[in-house]
């Protein structure tokens, strides 16, 4: 009968236990000085280990024949104890025996010596599962055991094993195994096994077994059935996304192409892949990239081993922190909504069009936002800046052949000028209106250097200019523009005076507010400066 892998390749000696070294050595040596303690507690995630190494310290402390602190596995007691003939070792499930008779009955046998091994072995594996009871029950005994009595607890919960029980054991933590430690292990198994695993396929497993060596044995098994193991039979198999895919996904992304990104998580959809695994496995490619763009140091070696470095480095490329920031939270928002949406293909296809045109409010902050912006005009993300027309492109007003010629002062008769008011004769000619200034890209090349660098790109972005006799009025998209430009004022009028070619009042005003001609009020300001008066403007 066929044997699963993670049961036939189970380590039988602390020497073949992968990833736990601090644990296995520190065992070792106890046994090898006879200083046991009566009781252990093993803690960890799923598949590090726990159990195992509660079977192998069983049949170290009974073995007639201790090479180096591991079980020789030979001698009668060894042998017993792995095909289970012996009684005297006894694993129990608490998830199922976590009643206070259950436990009763452990200590009633405590009280017997052992019949065909030195000491009676007790492994109580998810033990934070036993009732209040029960584990008061197991109080008195886990303190003060006879001497031919072992305790082995092992928990994935540590949190929920009362204090009571912790401070009476020795406790060993276990960490989770490293991607590196379990694509080689795998690659030693399948070529035991007679299988051809590639490279990509072991590294592949390793990451999505998240440190455990028994989910990656199984995700090997699985993907074994069809004969060669590569990448792509991985991702058929489990259902996952592979690395190339996720690049993909990430390219469409970064170009914002809402399109193609929705069409790839449709391809995923119909492959069978959960769109739930698809974003998780987007998020670690995400955390790679903030590594990357972030770190001031080398990061390579914490980087998971489906991408490889370069093509790290190229998705970051024109992409800030900022935004891949932004990206993590949407996508941790889709998937809280994916667990109880009706339809969890249309939520993920929206998390994808959201991701392709991030939002202000998706952003932490303003400099966020800034940065973010900063960020792909550094790399040649192209502006539009739509185009003003000269004077000269208007088209001249419609004629009327049938009007008369205008009135020319120099033919009318002498009479009519004495009798014209004084005050007709001094009237000003009204002043031009303000029209679209078409030196705006000058001046912005001019700024450069000059103000800071957000507010040179919100004005690139969100800003335009209208040209008087009088003033220079930037018309801003937002208040957020109109304030740093404000901010930057004496700069910026320093930077019109160069590319206008004199002096000139400059004005920062919101877009919805655009000015009309205040000629009438220029005129006034005008002649106040003619007779000496100081007048104040206030900007609002």
């Amino acid at each position: 009968m066929y044997q699963a892998l993670y049961r036939k390749w189970r380590p039988l000696t602390f020497a073949d236990v992968i990833g736990q070294q601090h644990i296995t050595d520190t065992l070792r040596a106890q046994l090898e000085a006879g200083r046991l303690s009566h009781a252990y507690l093993f803690t960890g995630t799923r598949g590090t280990g726990k159990t195992t190494c509660a079977k192998i310290l069983a049949r170290a402390v009974n073995c007639e024949h201790l090479k180096d602190g591991d079980p020789c596995g030979v001698c009668p007691a060894c042998q017993g104890i792995l095909d289970g003939s012996i009684l005297d070792v006894v694993e129990l499930d608490a998830a199922s025996n976590n009643g206070v008779d259950n436990i009763r009955d452990i200590l009633n046998e405590t009280r017997y010596t052992p019949t065909a091994v030195k000491r009676r072995v007790y492994i109580i594996d998810e033990v934070h599962m036993l009732s209040t009871g029960a584990f008061n029950a197991l109080l008195k005994t886990l303190e003060e055991p006879p001497p031919h009595v072992l305790f082995i607890l092992a928990t994935t919960e540590i949190h929920k094993v009362p204090q009571t029980i912790l401070s009476r054991c020795q406790r060993f933590d276990f960490r989770r195994i490293a991607p590196r430690d379990i694509a080689k292990r795998l690659s030693e198994v399948a070529a035991a096994e007679g299988m051809t695993v590639t490279d990509g396929a072991a590294q592949l497993i390793a990451r999505l077994a998240d440190g455990a060596m028994r989910d990656a044995l199984s995700m090997l098994d699985r993907a074994a059935g069809g004969g060669t193991v590569d990448e792509a039979a991985v991702t058929d198999s489990l259902g996952v996304l592979g690395a190339d895919d996720a690049v993909g996904l990430m390219e469409s992304l970064k170009a914002g192409d809402a399109a193609e990104a929705v069409r790839l998580i449709g391809e995923y959809y119909r492959a069978g892949r959960d769109l739930s695994g698809v974003y998780d496995q987007l998020l670690g490619l995400i955390r790679d990239m903030l590594l990357v763009s972030s770190a001031k140091t080398d990061v390579s070696a914490l980087l998971s081993p489906a991408y490889p470095m370069e093509t790290v480095l190229r998705l970051c490329e024109g992409t800030a922190p900022a935004t891949l920031i932004a990206w993590s939270h949407v996508i941790q928002e889709s998937l809280t909504r994916q667990r109880t949406a009706s339809n969890r293909r249309i939520e993920a296809e929206l998390c994808a069009v959201r991701l392709c045109g991030l939002r202000g409010e998706d952003y932490d902050d303003l400099t966020g936002r800034v940065s973010a912006i900063e960020e792909k005009l550094k790399h040649g993300i192209p502006v539009h800046v739509e185009p003003v027309a000269a004077k000269d492109d208007f088209p001249p007003p419609p004629g009327d052949d049938d009007a008369p010629p205008p009135f020319d002062d120099a033919d009318a008769p002498d009479w009519l000028d004495e009798e014209r008011p004084a005050k007709a004769q001094a009237k000003p000619k009204p002043a031009p209106a303000a029209q679209e200034w078409t030196g705006w890209p000058q001046l912005l090349e001019a700024l450069k250097g000059k103000v800071s660098m957000a507010v040179q790109t919100n004005l690139q972005l969100s800003g335009k200019a209208l040209l008087s006799d009088s003033a220079l009025i930037i018309l801003c998209d937002d208040e957020i523009t109109q304030q740093l430009a404000k901010n930057d004022l004496p700069a910026i009028e320093e930077a019109a005076a160069v590319v206008i070619g004199h002096t000139i009042k400059v004005k920062i005003r919101l877009a919805e507010e655009r000015p009309d001609d205040n000629s009438a009020l220029d005129e006034l300001v005008e002649r106040a400066h003619k007779l000496n008066i100081e007048v104040t403007e206030f900007e609002f």
